[in-house]
C-alpha cells in the first residue's frame, strides 16, 4: 500500500487525518469503464440506408472518502469522453459541450445525534451528491450514462430501524450574481441534473418517507421542482428565449411498494404529477406500474410487468434505461411527441455460479394517447445481456438489443423512410479497484 502511494502528498494525507483523531477510515478508489457500441437504430428508428455508428466511450473516475466521528466526506472527479474526441496535442480547443472533465460528487455528511444513540440517527448531508431512492424510477444516479447524474443539494436524513425520512432542497444559479436570481436552465455543458434532456431545474424540494412492513417496504414521495419563466424575444435574429426570475412550478407525489413472500416478489407504484412544466404548459398525468417475479430455483427467475405513463407525466430524474428498453427509445433525450407510453414486458434472469449472469427482456410498446390515423402500437424490443465478474475489481458485460418498429413510432419520432428493424450491441469493461486504510 505504501509503495502505491510513495513519492507524493497522497501518501502523507491519510496519515495526517488518522493521527489527528487517532481513528477513522480513509477510502480511495478508481474506475475505468469503457463501452464499445454498435448503434444501428438505437434511440430512434434508423432511416433506410443509414450507416451504423461505431465508437468507444470511456468513464474515468477517482474517488476518495473519509469516515470518522460524526463526519463522512465523499469526493468523486471524473472524465467522460469518446475515444478520439479531441486531438491529443491541442486538447484546449475542445468545446464546452464536449469537455468531459468535471466534479461528480463532493459532499459532507454530519451526524447531528450522539453516536451513543443507536436506535435512531439524524444527519445533514450537503454538497454535490447523487439522489437514489426506491427503484430509481423517479430519482436515480443514471449510472448507465457514462457521465451519470448528480445534484447540488442539502439533505436532512432521519433514520431508525423501521423508518426512513429524508427532506431535500436545491437552488441553482449560473454564477455569483450581484443582483437578482434569474437562472439560465440550459448552461454550457451536458451534465446538468436535467429531466430527460430538457431544461435544468432552478430549484427543487422533496420529502421522502419509507417504512419497513414485514417482508416489504412502503414509501411516499412528494417532490416539487421549479423552472424559470421565459418569453421569446423577436427583436433579435434569430429569436431567443429571455429568462425571468418568476418560475413555473411542477409537483409529483405517490407511493411505491415492494415485497416478497417465499419465492414470489413484487413491486407496485402509483404517482401523480401536476402544475406546469418547464415550457409553461399545464399538466395533469399519472404513472402506474406493477411487476411480479418468481424464483424457480437458485439459478433462474422470471417475471412480467406493465407500465402506464400518461402523456403529461415526466419521470423526473430517474433511470429510464432500466425500465423502458435498453435501446433508449422512450423517456431519454430522444422525444416521442408527448404521447405517453404503455409497456408490457417479460423478464428472465439466469445465474450460473457466483461469476456469470445472463438476462433477457421482451417489451411490447403502445402509445398511451391516440395517434391520428395510426395504430397505438409502437413496436417490440428484445434485449439480451450477459455479465462476467473476473475478480472483485474487474468485470465484463455485453448486450444486444433489437427493435421491430411500426409506422406509428416513425411518425411520432419524426423519422422519414424509417427501417422496421433496428439493432444495438455493446461490450463493457469495468475496472473498479478500491482501498481501505484504517
Amino acid at each position: 500500500m505504501k509503495k502505491w502511494f510513495h513519492g507524493g502528498i497522497p501518501w502523507i494525507l491519510p496519515g495526517l487525518l488518522l493521527s489527528q483523531h487517532g481513528y477513522g477510515q480513509f477510502t480511495i478508489g478508481a474506475q475505468l469503464r469503457t463501452r464499445t457500441e454498435l448503434r444501428d437504430g438505437q434511440g430512434a428508428p434508423k432511416p433506410q440506408g443509414a450507416s451504423p455508428a461505431f465508437f468507444t466511450s470511456q468513464r474515468t473516475r477517482l474517488m476518495a472518502g473519509f469516515n470518522t466521528y460524526r463526519l463522512k466526506l465523499g469526493l468523486t472527479v471524473q472524465d467522460t469522453r469518446v475515444w478520439g474526441q479531441d486531438a491529443s496535442t491541442i486538447n484546449r480547443t475542445t468545446t464546452p459541450d464536449n469537455n468531459g472533465f468535471m466534479l461528480h460528487e463532493a459532499w459532507a455528511e454530519i451526524l447531528l445525534t450522539d453516536t451513543v444513540v443507536k436506535d435512531r440517527r439524524l444527519a445533514l448531508k450537503i454538497g454535490r451528491q447523487e439522489l437514489v431512492y426506491d427503484d430509481s424510477r423517479l430519482l436515480g444516479n443514471l449510472d448507465w450514462l457514462q457521465q451519470g447524474r448528480r445534484h447540488d443539494a442539502l439533505l436532512v436524513k432521519y433514520e431508525t430501524a423501521t423508518w426512513t425520512a429524508h427532506a431535500g432542497l436545491a437552488f441553482n444559479q449560473n454564477k455569483e450574481n450581484a443582483a437578482g436570481t434569474v437562472y439560465n436552465p440550459t448552461p454550457a455543458g451536458n451534465y446538468a441534473a436535467n429531466t430527460n434532456g430538457g431544461a435544468a431545474y432552478k430549484s427543487l424540494e422533496f420529502v421522502y418517507v419509507s417504512r419497513k412492513i414485514n417482508q416489504g417496504n412502503l414509501s411516499f414521495l412528494l417532490l416539487a421542482d421549479q423552472f424559470p419563466k421565459f418569453h421569446i424575444d423577436t427583436t433579435v435574429t434569430p429569436a431567443q428565449k429571455k429568462w425571468a426570475a418568476a418560475v413555473y412550478n411542477r409537483y409529483t407525489t405517490g407511493l411505491y411498494y415492494t415485497g416478497q413472500y417465499d419465492r414470489l416478489s413484487w413491486t407496485a407504484a402509483a404517482y401523480y404529477q401536476g402544475g406546469a412544466n418547464s415550457s409553461g404548459q399545464d399538466i395533469s398525468g399519472s404513472l402506474l406500474t406493477g411487476y411480479l417475479q418468481y424464483g424457480f430455483n437458485r439459478h433462474f427467475s422470471a417475471g412480467g410487468g406493465a407500465d402506464f405513463t400518461a402523456p403529461d407525466f415526466d419521470p423526473l430524474y430517474g433511470t429510464p434505461h432500466k425500465f423502458w428498453g435498453y435501446m433508449d427509445y422512450f423517456y431519454v433525450a430522444s422525444p416521442f411527441a408527448n404521447k405517453g407510453l404503455q409497456d408490457y414486458y417479460l423478464r428472465g434472469k439466469w445465474k450460473a455460479g457466483s461469476r456469470f449472469t445472463a438476462g433477457a427482456d421482451v417489451h411490447e410498446f403502445f402509445s398511451a394517447a391516440a395517434i391520428s390515423g395510426n395504430s397505438k402500437r409502437l413496436g417490440t424490443e428484445v434485449d439480451i445481456t450477459a455479465a462476467y465478474t473476473l475478480t472483485s475489481m474487474i468485470a465484463f458485460e455485453a448486450g444486444y438489443g433489437h427493435f421491430w418498429s411500426t409506422p406509428s413510432l416513425a411518425l411520432i419520432k419524426q423519422v422519414n423512410n424509417a427501417s422496421g428493424n433496428n439493432n444495438w450491441a455493446y461490450v463493457t469493461v469495468n475496472i473498479h479497484p478500491e482501498w481501505l486504510i484504517k
